[in-house]
């Protein structure tokens, strides 16, 4: 009896060695990134017994967390710049790629029913064309019943990189926006039909519940919920719809290791099949972080995700990291955290 209860209490103590010695890591931003983050967390939990806590609260957000070292990562949509990366004492790396897509609440419109030119979608969020069946967008729309109806604008609410990589698109190609209205995570929209929603799930569901409404999310949102993405015309002139493969063209020509800080916007890239708005989303670390056992850990966990999360990310229409761009950061972004 006596050495059955040992045999007990040992264990017992093993299983709290093992408990207190489960790492949980947690990180906090972006929203465009939040459906491969809760996927890959699970996976890692599952091989490893380490947890991650991820908070969707918009890339603004992330930032101002990791500044403030309540996380062990932030993460952004809208990559900060080398020099300001500097400046703080963090490093930066691209953790996955993306589209952001234009999603209305139209009757009878189906997914990919109608088009769009990135000139006219400026000036739609701009309150330029203030009905649906505008004659700039019944001629590129032939056949496409449009309603007689006002246009109310949906737009994030909170600082966000998704809001940064669309006004960011916006701008390029659309001067009157880029003159009064601009790029950035907040932008004062100027349609006067408007309403805000907080992170990408806050969007997805007033276009959800506004007909008549036009707003824009990461396109896992629009996939999961059902929303009717628009078509756009790229910079060669072709119409694409949204997709893993057409996120892939916009980002194909990308050299990150000679980009410094990793901090480019993927918006209006060159090719014949590539998605406009495509983005990547980035994690922020410091190279001297207070806790190192956790720094360690959120390296080991982004290595799983690129090396094991690659289906989960295209099973979720985002792209994942290429392996040329996961060996850079290994070897010349990691290297610059200090975990010893």
């Amino acid at each position: 009896m006596l050495k059955i209860k040992t045999l007990l209490a040992a264990l017992g103590l093993a299983a709290v060695a093992a408990t207190s010695m489960a790492a949980e890591l947690t990180g906090a931003g972006a929203t465009f990134p939040f459906p491969i983050y809760a996927k890959w967390a699970e996976a890692y939990k599952a091989k490893t017994g380490h947890s991650m806590n991820y908070q969707s609260i918009g890339s603004s957000g992330g930032i101002k967390q990791i500044k403030a070292k309540t996380v062990d990562f932030g993460a952004t949509d809208a990559p900060m710049s080398a020099a300001d990366l500097d400046k703080e004492g963090l490093v930066q790396f691209p953790a996955i790629i993306g589209g952001v897509v234009p999603v209305v609440n139209i009757e009878g419109i189906k997914p990919g029913q109608l088009k769009l030119s990135g000139e006219l979608l400026a000036d739609v969020f701009a309150g330029v064309i203030p009905k649906w069946n505008d004659k700039r967008i019944a001629d590129l729309n032939p056949g496409v019943s449009l309603p007689d109806a006002a246009i109310t604008v949906v737009h994030r609410a909170d600082g966000s990189g998704t809001t940064a990589v669309f006004t960011d698109y916006l701008a390029k190609v659309n001067a009157n926006w880029k003159s009064t209205v601009g790029a950035g995570a907040a932008v004062k929209w100027p349609a006067a039909s408007s309403v805000g929603g907080k992170g990408n799930e806050g969007v997805a569901a007033n276009v959800s519940r506004i007909k008549n409404s036009v707003g824009y999310v990461e396109y896992a949102y629009a996939k999961k919920n059902n929303m009717s993405h628009m078509n756009l015309r790229n910079q060669a002139g072709q119409f694409v719809a949204p997709d893993d493969e057409t996120f892939a063209a916009a980002s194909a020509s990308t050299d990150w290791s000679k980009i410094p800080g990793m901090s480019i916007y993927l918006t209006n890239a060159p090719g014949a099949k590539s998605w406009p708005i495509t983005g990547a989303s980035f994690i922020l670390m410091f190279k001297e972080p207070t806790n190192k056992a956790n720094a360690a850990e959120v390296m080991k966990f982004f290595d799983f995700a690129f090396k094991d999360g690659k289906k989960m990310a295209t099973d979720l229409e985002y792209v994942p990291m290429p392996d040329a761009t996961t060996d850079f950061i290994r070897k010349s972004v990691w290297n610059k955290v200090n975990v010893k």
